[in-house]
């Protein structure tokens, strides 16, 4: 095993869940401009991901799974080593959103958003940390979560337990770890997607007026952020890294 003192290096084969759209598709392709190869995956693959895969076969695997399915999971990390080469980098991004005061939020949602948000992602870090100790390499893992783990927000409870979970069980991962692997969490605020276009345009726009800078997030605010925790000699681990323009504070 190598020294624990030395930098861990680089990413070299990056998996990305929930990589078809959005921020996901966004560091996916970001991975493949330093260099990198990635496995991405999410519960429907896009026209987008299949032309970026079809322009890079031999450093791309893109394939429909879902984050929930245990089996699936770990039969794509199997095709992704097995194509790619060995997997020491994970972006945990897959996530469903929420709209529903608590009061008015089923069991049964509460259920799926905990079990897609929180025990899928858990599960996930398990398995490619578990590949990179068997390799005796070292990795990284980059937790997706989000400001709503700082700050609350109406009808977003769920949601919000669960981001707070991973941030929690990131820091206890990076302490386990004890240098085989970089483990840290990238909070998002707001930015225009699929999860928070549920909260309306009044409540986004209340947010943009109450966020310093003035302006949402953007994907391209966030991936550089992403970047440096996979690629970058920065000694950083087990923080919570938040982009949202200063409207937590």
């Amino acid at each position: 095993m190598s020294d624990k003192t030395e930098p861990i290096g680089p990413a070299t084969v990056v998996v990305v869940s929930g990589g078809s759209r959005g921020l996901g598709l966004a560091i996916v392709e970001d991975i493949l401009a330093q260099g990198a190869k990635v496995a991405a995956f999410a519960r429907t693959v896009t026209p987008e991901l299949e032309a970026v895969a079809a322009a890079h076969p031999d450093r791309v695997l893109a394939a429909s799974v879902d984050v929930t399915d245990v089996k699936a999971i770990n039969a794509f990390l199997k095709d992704a080593e097995s194509r790619l080469g060995p997997i020491d980098a994970l972006v945990n991004n897959a996530a469903v959103g929420q709209d529903s005061l608590h009061v008015h939020t089923s069991p049964e949602q509460i259920a799926t958003i905990i079990e897609t948000n929180l025990t899928a992602p858990l599960l996930l870090a398990r398995a490619v940390l578990r590949r990179i100790m068997a390799k005796g390499n070292r990795g990284r893992i980059v937790m997706v979560t989000s400001v709503c783990a700082q700050r609350g927000y109406s009808g977003l409870v769920a949601y919000s337990a669960t981001k707070g979970g991973l941030d929690s069980a990131m820091r206890t991962m990076a302490r386990e770890m004890h240098g085989r692997a970089l483990v840290n969490s990238v909070a998002p605020g707001f930015f225009a997607s699929e999860m928070s276009s549920v909260l309306g345009q009044t409540q986004l726009d209340t947010i943009t007026r109450r966020t310093p800078s003035g302006r949402l997030v953007e994907p391209d605010n966030i991936v550089p952020v992403v970047n440096m925790l996979l690629f970058k000699d920065t000694n950083i681990n087990g923080q919570v890294l938040t982009v949202d323009g200063g409207n937590s504070i």
